[in-house]
């Protein structure tokens, strides 16, 4: 509706009869009232536009195309109102006088009259015929009011029967009613960003699409598309519906063309009307993200004049961009660290979700005793910080079921708040006092809101890959949130690692004594485990892991000895005994790697 345009007062009768009604009815019928109100002001506007300024054949056809999806839209809201004003009537009376139209009609006709007095009251000043017009319009309205609340009266007294409200209108269609676009299935979650300029709408999708994979699309690209499609010539002057319409028609087709896709942004959102019904169309599929920031931030990150941004403002706001705000679902004040935005944005795009984790005591994980018996009182003493401290775990071989004494580290994951730390330090202190040289500890601790923004390391992702496989825990709080990782994110964390894993290999095969055996044979098996994953092969324990390995095109089959035989000749002090075979593997698959990457 044009803005500023008069809103639509119902009768008293009336208005003291809906209010009456239970909240339920009543909100829906203000809300279908309004807005049947509201594409009456479109349809005037539209009207107007059409037969005003000289346009071209294919605008005019696009007024023509808006002109019918508001009519329908109008019939629509019209019906929907009936079905509530329908349960005002007394339905013992059916032999009652029939009345020729419904009420929700007779507010339709009221919603135009109430259009027709504002615009002749704005012509009048200019327009003698509309200003003698203004008072029997008035005159009109008081008679139609007057009619309304009577009607209303014999409605409830069961003095008048309504017709049937279903009005059947085709408008080109075959079906009865306008068919409802709905999002694909395959339509699995948008991200639509919002604000004022400069306000970081641009570098949060692409850092969206760079971080979780987002398929990235511009507003006004998809409706070009759309409208290409569809032979508009301007879809802008298109009502909002049918412009969310549009929206989501080319979202489908992207989606359905695209399975593998389960991410999309969709900036700039500038026109809050549009917006607001793509919202109705796609529900909590759609999650709008709105980016807050003072003008004098947003100019000093422009790098323009303060008259630049403020004219940029200008325009965006007689859109509605500013009022995206009230409608969306994330308002973030990005006024602050870049930190904090990308955590911000990594929750909404990839939010933690409850998982169900595998509890085991410490006897259970095939330890030996005396370290059974430390891990055991660590994990008591953790659980008795309370809620600070989320899950404590032990991961890698006791995990797994493959820890060897005397060779196996014991790595640890704690999660736990900030401000729990320091007792996690005191609780490992005793740790490690108890364990005395029976095995060493490797922990690593992490706050939950670093694991919900996503800030992981490619072996902190496979940790909690595995806890969410069934790897088991020590001790885990109710209602952990973790981020789900998928084995894709793996393959792609093995990309980022497996180079610093291999400068580190040639560092220790540089110095390789008897003493570096034992990190020279685990580097050699976690660069095999991650050569693995980019092939999508997920092997398990260090023998399994070097026989898969050898089998990668091109790579000579690595002949070391087993698990078995180089720790038994580590603990023995005799690693000298293994470490030729182990050096001459790792040699080999250095080589082979340097010539997969060669030019």
């Amino acid at each position: 509706m044009t803005q500023n345009s008069p809103p639509l007062v119902l009768p008293p009768r009336l208005s003291r009869t809906v209010a009456a009604l239970q909240d339920k009815d009543r909100n829906r019928l203000d809300d279908t009232i309004t807005r049947l109100h509201t594409v009456n002001g479109r349809l005037w506007d539209t009207e107007d536009r059409v037969r005003g300024a000289l346009l071209s054949a294919a605008q005019v056809a696009d007024c023509k195309r808006e002109i019918d999806q508001l009519n329908a839209e109008r019939n629509l809201l019209a019906e929907r109102a009936d079905e509530v004003l329908g349960s005002l009537a007394d339905a013992g009376r059916a032999d009652a006088p029939l009345h020729t139209e419904t009420l929700a009609s007779v507010i339709d006709r009221l919603s135009v009259l109430t259009l027709r007095i504002w615009h002749s009251e704005r012509a009048a000043a200019r327009d003698e015929l509309a200003r003698r017009r203004v008072p029997a319009l008035h005159g009109q309205r008081e008679e139609l009011c007057a009619a309304l609340d009577a009607l209303v009266s014999d409605v409830v007294a069961g003095r008048r029967r309504l017709p049937v409200p279903a009005r059947f209108k085709l408008y080109g269609r075959d079906d009865a009613a306008p068919a409802e676009i709905k999002p694909s299935r395959r339509l699995r979650r948008v991200l639509a960003f919002g604000g004022l300029s400069e306000c970081g709408k641009s570098t949060s999708a692409e850092f969206v699409q760079r971080t979780c994979g987002a398929q990235r699309f511009k507003i006004g690209f998809l409706l070009r598309q759309a409208a290409h499609r569809e032979g508009l010539a301007d879809p802008y002057a298109l009502s909002p519906r049918r412009q969310a319409e549009l929206l989501l028609g080319e979202l489908n087709r992207f989606a359905d063309a695209h399975v593998d896709t389960e991410l999309f942004t969709i900036e700039s959102v500038h026109d809050d009307a549009s917006i607001a019904e793509l919202k109705r169309l796609m529900g909590d599929a759609l999650q709008i993200i709105y980016l807050d920031a003072s003008f004098a931030v947003r100019v000093e990150r422009s790098g323009t004049p303060a008259q630049a941004v403020a004219a940029k403002d200008e325009i965006k706001m007689s859109r509605g961009a500013h009022q995206v705000a009230a409608l969306a679902d994330h308002v973030i004040d990005n006024t602050g660290s870049i930190a904090a935005l990308r955590a911000r944005l990594r929750r909404i795009a990839a939010p933690p979700a409850s998982t169900a984790l595998r509890a085991a005591t410490p006897y259970g994980l095939g330890l030996p005793a005396a370290v059974a018996s430390a891990t055991a009182d660590f994990t008591d003493a953790v659980r008795a910080y309370g809620p600070g401290v989320r899950l404590a775990a032990l991961t890698g071989s006791p995990g797994e079921g493959s820890w060897i004494a005397g060779w196996s580290d014991l790595d640890l994951l704690v999660i736990a708040e900030h401000e729990a730390i320091g007792r996690v330090h005191e609780a490992l202190e005793q740790y490690r006092t108890a364990l005395g040289g029976a095995a060493s500890l490797g922990p690593t601790l992490v706050t939950p809101g670093e694991l919900t923004a996503r800030r992981l390391t490619p072996r902190l992702a496979f940790v909690l890959h595995q806890l969410q496989q069934g790897s088991p825990v020590l001790h885990a709080a109710p209602g952990l949130e973790l981020p789900t990782i998928s084995r894709g994110e793996l393959a792609f964390a093995a990309v980022r690692e497996l180079p610093q894993v291999i400068l580190t290999t040639r560092r220790l095969r540089a110095d390789a004594g008897p003493t570096a055996l034992r990190q020279l044979y685990k580097h050699l098996v976690l660069a095999c485990r991650l050569l693995l994953r980019e092939h999508n092969q997920w092997e398990s324990g260090p023998d399994r892991i070097l026989a898969a390995a050898s089998r990668m095109p091109g790579l000579t089959a690595l002949a070391t000895p087993s698990l078995a035989e180089i720790s038994s000749a580590w603990r023995d002090g005799e690693a000298e005994l293994v470490l030729k075979p182990v050096t001459v593997a790792v040699d080999q698959l250095l080589t082979w790697y340097a010539a997969q990457l060669a030019a």
